[in-house]
């Protein structure tokens, strides 16, 4: 990552990002890969934001169908049903993703998370789950603490006017 710089057109489009945190943070921003399991709420807005800000890349991971509380419970997924009958969850919000920044590598996985060997977490540099039981956010935050690579984990739920997120950033410092 040392020496290498934005394009022309990174540096055009996220101008007024460079302009607040700086051009080395842009970089490692877009040089970023994350892992998002469960597109419900939150994440589906998280998700957009890291999008439009300009992360490497995002893989997505939710094999649900779409269903009538998916579908009013995340903006990602357009109203008209020919556009997600018969289609993952995953699926319709990629192609929706794509549209907000289409310099963001969007992508998604099949199968179940927790399946996942330790090994497929590697390549990320974050991991966001959501929508899924206790137990198995468990079991990804192991298998991501097991990898010599620093990943941040974080997990994050919604119901009705309750939250929760924990994060698990292992060993990790800030600075002003």
């Amino acid at each position: 990552m040392e020496g290498e710089q934005l394009t022309e057109q990174e540096t055009a489009l996220y101008d007024r990002q460079i302009r607040v945190w700086g051009a080395d943070a842009q970089r490692r921003l877009s040089k970023a890969h994350i892992l998002v399991g469960g597109m419900m709420g939150t994440v589906a807005e998280f998700c957009k934001n890291i999008v439009l800000a300009g992360v490497g890349s995002v893989t997505l991971v939710d094999d649900r169908r779409v269903t009538e509380e998916s579908l009013t419970a995340n903006f990602l997924i357009p109203p008209d049903e020919k556009l997600y009958e018969g289609r993952s969850i995953s699926e319709v919000c990629c192609d929706s993703l794509k549209d907000f920044n289409p310099m963001v590598h969007v992508s998604v996985e099949k199968g179940d998370l927790s399946s996942l060997s330790t090994e497929f977490f590697e390549k990320f540099d974050v991991v966001v789950v959501s929508c899924c039981s206790l137990s198995t956010k468990k079991a990804i935050n192991e298998k991501c603490r097991k990898l010599l690579k620093h990943i941040a984990f974080y997990a994050v739920d919604c119901r009705d006017s309750c939250g929760e997120i924990f994060a698990d950033l292992e060993k990790h410092s800030c600075t002003k």
